[in-house]
């Protein structure tokens, strides 16, 4: 009988990548996946070392993981990802119930390390060199259903934020291959997939450090070939964001227009202090040239509150900010100081109260701005791409229309037909909530 394994997948998209990627490695050598962690004799825990929440996230899972050694089956608990890449050593001393400790780039090397274990070893296994993501044969489980992926096309940051860790966890940045980001995405293709997400740290950089001189514009240019109704850009570094992709979205069907642009602050002293290009008349100035090529676009930003030396008036001129760029989806975080970052040792840190009552205030401001888009679409017809079943009724489905991204944007609950998942029909809105909306499919399917 095949041995069981488990894995628990924390932290952004990126990562999720890199978990099914582990997936298709433990699946060629053998082992039973399963979802259950009771069920799991192997339990592997991927982990998000980004920001103090997703840190204590992490911890928790690792510890709660742990415990199936004595509740479950569990043999042996490996902790993989960010989090043990940063804080390697201290997970090492601190938690013995690790008995495989890894960085990101050893997902080829699970099985053996598994073997490792099983036979009586703790092993601490973290390479110099960094996993290539272009050989054709690597395997893959797609974790997400045979309808949606992410397609990563580049890994690591070479921007110096002055918050972010990412460049020293992840290194340095690393684009694909042009041919083998094009041959795995016409393998998605082939496979079902109906929406491909395409990922990086920053996807407008892609290209800039391959030998031919390729560019996003380039590989999106190719990917809009592909049998793929719906394609969606993330992560789109504001600085350089260029005009073509734009020019791309407005004449291609399946390139969406939803545009993912992280502003973090629309403070121009902010942004120079965290290390960001841009201002709020640049930032605005974009999401206008945006709007009118595409009138119907859908704009996401994030924004950063309570970083070092925000005053009241640079909180002000981001709720100032956001209510003139009306933005259809917003994240907003409190700062979180984390070592080894320059913003970490910045005079002039913000209390958490403050923090806290600047994130409820915008907050509040941008569920008023979303509530007010999602209201404009009462009575519309919408292309939705169906996910399931809802989580609070079996009588109720679930999907996502082109201008609402995975795990990030709310859902469209439809009670009045069945569906399967990964159909894409059409969906009369009846009713918007802040984040969420209601309808009623329509006679004819899309596709």
């Amino acid at each position: 009988m095949s041995k069981t394994v488990g894995i628990i997948s924390l932290g952004c998209a990126k990562n999720l990548v890199d978990t099914e990627i582990a997936l298709g490695y433990l699946h060629e050598a053998g082992y039973t996946i399963v979802t259950e962690p009771k069920l799991a004799q192997i339990l592997i825990v991927n982990t998000c070392g980004f920001i103090d929440p997703a840190k204590e996230e992490s911890i928790n899972c690792i510890l709660e993981m742990a415990e199936y050694k004595n509740i479950g089956v569990c043999r042996c608990l490996i902790v993989m990802g960010c989090l043990s890449t940063r804080y390697r050593d201290e997970l090492w001393n601190e938690i013995p119930e690790i008995d495989g400790l890894l960085g990101i780039s050893e997902m080829a090397l699970i099985p053996k390390i598994i073997a490792k274990i099983l036979s009586g070893q703790r092993v601490y296994c973290f390479r110099d060199q960094y996993f290539s993501y272009d050989d054709p044969q690597i395997p893959r489980i797609i974790s997400t259903g045979r309808h949606s992926a992410y397609l990563k096309i580049a890994e690591g940051c070479n921007h110096r934020c002055a918050f972010c860790i990412i460049p020293k966890i992840r290194g340095p940045y690393r684009s694909r291959k042009f041919e083998a980001v094009i041959a795995e995405a016409e393998k998605l293709a082939v496979s079902g997939v109906k929406e491909l997400n395409v990922i990086a740290q920053d996807t407008t950089k892609y290209g800039t450090d391959l030998e031919n001189n390729y560019s996003l514009v380039d590989l999106l240019t190719e990917l809009v070939k592909i049998d793929i109704p719906w394609i969606r850009l993330l992560y789109a570094y504001p600085a350089f964001f260029p005009d073509e992709i734009i020019d791309l979205m407005a004449r291609h069907d399946n390139l969406i227009s939803y545009i993912d642009l992280p502003l973090q602050h629309a403070s121009a002293s902010i942004l120079r202090r965290m290390r960001r290009p841009g201002s709020y008349e640049s930032s605005l100035a974009l999401i206008k040239k945006i709007r009118s090529r595409i009138p119907d676009a859908a704009v996401r930003s994030s924004f950063i509150v309570g970083f070092p030396g925000e005053t009241k008036e640079d909180f002000n001129l981001l709720l100032d900010f956001l209510a003139e760029a009306k933005l259809q989806h917003c994240g907003i975080f409190q700062f979180s100081a984390e070592e080894g970052t320059a913003a970490y040792s910045m005079p002039e840190q913000i209390s958490d109260e403050i923090k806290n009552q600047r994130y409820d205030q915008a907050m509040l401001l941008q569920q008023q701005i979303s509530f007010a888009h999602q209201q404009k679409l009462i009575g519309r017809k919408l292309e939705v791409l169906i996910e399931g079943r809802s989580d609070e009724s079996e009588l109720v489905i679930v999907g996502r229309h082109r201008h609402q991204a995975p795990d990030v944007d709310g859902l469209v609950y439809i009670g009045n037909k069945q569906a399967n998942i990964g159909d894409l029909v059409n969906v009369k809105i009846i009713q918007a909530h802040p984040y969420d909306l209601v309808g009623e499919i329509i006679e004819g399917d899309v596709k």
